[in-house]
């Protein structure tokens, strides 16, 4: 009973090896594929850096340009709307120009009898969209990265796993051959075993 309990320990150490390998090698080809996915449609965008980017004049194709250039996005929304964000921008705008959240005092379009609406907030609304976007690319490419981290540590620990298990298998076959008459490890062979 003892000797198949053994056994399936031994076997059981196998088979978290092989499974430990199996989930490794699958992680890290799943996180190359994502990394390239995303590094393959950022370069279809044809995004090239602006002249004040520290990306100036390259192409976007990794998540980490894909951030610089989001933010440098944001950057030119707010320079475009005098520092305002969406929610501090006015909805419509009077008859001066100016913003207003009051539909009563909006201008209104001539031809469409419609209030004016400001289109500032529209271009913090497309900014957001896009940078949005842009940073969903930086943050796909970092968990692609991470699963191919993981996957490197998990294959290492399933390796280490089937060393050490092929190592306890062969370990009384070496020591009863060592040991000669009585089939016994000697007092050294232990310490030979790893």
């Amino acid at each position: 009973m003892a000797a198949q309990a053994t056994k399936l320990v031994e076997y059981g150490g196998i088979v978290a090896g092989v499974i430990l390998v199996a989930f490794g090698v699958a992680a890290i080809v799943i996180g190359m594929v994502g990394r390239a996915d995303v590094q393959s449609r950022l370069a279809q965008e044809n995004i090239v850096g602006t002249p004040d980017s520290s990306i100036a004049g390259q192409t976007v194709d990794t998540g980490a340009e894909a951030k610089v250039f989001a933010n440098t996005m944001r950057v030119h929304a707010l320079e475009a709307t005098d520092g305002q964000t969406y929610a501090e921008m006015g909805r419509y705008l009077d008859e001066k120009g100016n913003p207003t959240d009051d539909e009563a005092l909006a201008a209104t379009d001539p031809k469409t009898g419609v209030p004016v609406e400001n289109g500032a907030r529209n271009i913090w609304v497309n900014e957001t969209a896009l940078s949005t976007a842009l940073s969903m690319s930086f943050f796909a490419e970092s968990v692609a990265t991470f699963a191919i981290a993981m996957g490197v540590a998990l294959l290492l620990t399933g390796i280490g796993f089937l060393v050490l298990t092929w190592r306890m298998l062969l370990a009384p076959a070496r020591a009863g051959a060592r040991g000669g008459r009585s089939g016994r490890a000697g007092p050294g062979d232990s310490m030979r075993m790893f």
